[in-house]
């Protein structure tokens, strides 16, 4: 196929990009700056410098690239950006879903997330309705993904990747991350509050695979949902930093996801099953 990616380098799409080449797809990664370009050059790919928030930059990439797939991967999240992050998946997507229209691409993958479910006892399933009441701060970060869900099921053609928390290269979760420094500091304290997590190496095969799949939204975590008083011990032992402070009680939305669809319907198995192993492996 002749794939187009947005988010190329980012932390999925620098495991994703290879995986395509190597399958013997014709691939164009979409990058900022020259510096990304050079990267996406050097796993075999064809690299282009655009901005999503540029509309009709967008239109003009797609109509001369005319790929048969779109893989959206766009994020702005390495600096803890929620509200960015929220404008890219509103804006970014609806540019993409718009060029996408205007030159006739049938067929877009997008990656969501699993934890904007709304609140509920059991891990969610892709059935239970997103959590569109939410209050202040977590309001932005679930509009941000009502749009682009919206936007990308205007296409003929579209698999919703809503994805587990990420760890391994690259993440919050690697050994320089975000979290790794605040579990180091004893800045975060073990809670109640369920999440599901997912390795990038994981997040990439989906993408990969779900070329194949049929349309909607697919849960993509590992196989475990689990509280922080459980998860978060194992981590900070793996990091070899102060066991976790406790602190009862949980935030909303914290109920994990179920990835009973991915496995049973789609065939999609994880090779990172566990957080329980996987946390400490992507430490190495």
């Amino acid at each position: 196929m002749n794939i187009f990616v947005a988010g190329s380098t980012g932390v999925i799409g620098q495991q994703l990009l290879p995986k395509l080449v190597q399958a013997g797809h014709k691939v164009t990664g979409m990058t900022r700056n020259n510096q990304g370009k050079g990267l996406i050059e050097s796993w075999g790919a064809r690299g282009i410098v655009a901005d999503a928030f540029d509309r009709e930059g967008m239109i003009a990439a797609i109509g001369e690239i005319r790929p048969d797939v779109i893989i959206h991967q766009l994020t702005s999240l390495s600096q803890w950006n929620l509200e960015d992050n929220a404008r890219i998946r509103i804006e970014g997507t609806r540019h993409l879903v718009e060029a996408a229209q205007i030159h006739g691409v049938k067929r877009m993958i997008a990656q969501s997330i699993a934890w904007a479910y709304e609140p509920g006892e059991h891990p969610a399933t892709e059935d239970a309705p997103l959590d569109v009441q939410a209050p202040v701060p977590r309001k932005s970060t679930i509009d941000g993904i009502v749009s682009l869900e919206h936007a990308v099921a205007q296409m003929p053609s579209h698999v919703i990747l809503r994805y587990g928390m990420f760890y391994g290269p690259g993440t919050w979760y690697d050994a320089n991350g975000i979290m790794a420094e605040k579990v180091r500091s004893r800045a975060l304290p073990a809670t109640d509050g369920v999440q599901s997590f997912l390795h990038v190496e994981d997040a990439a095969i989906a993408a990969l695979l779900a070329l194949d799949w049929p349309s909607g939204p697919v849960n993509i975590v590992d196989d475990e949902p689990a509280a922080g008083t459980a998860w978060l011990p194992v981590y900070a032992d793996a990091l070899q930093a102060p066991a976790p402070a406790y602190q009862a009680g949980s935030k909303r939305g914290e109920r994990g996801a179920s990835n009973a669809k991915a496995q049973k319907e789609y065939g999609w198995q994880p090779l990172h099953p566990t957080w329980r192993t996987g946390l400490a492996q992507s430490l190495r």
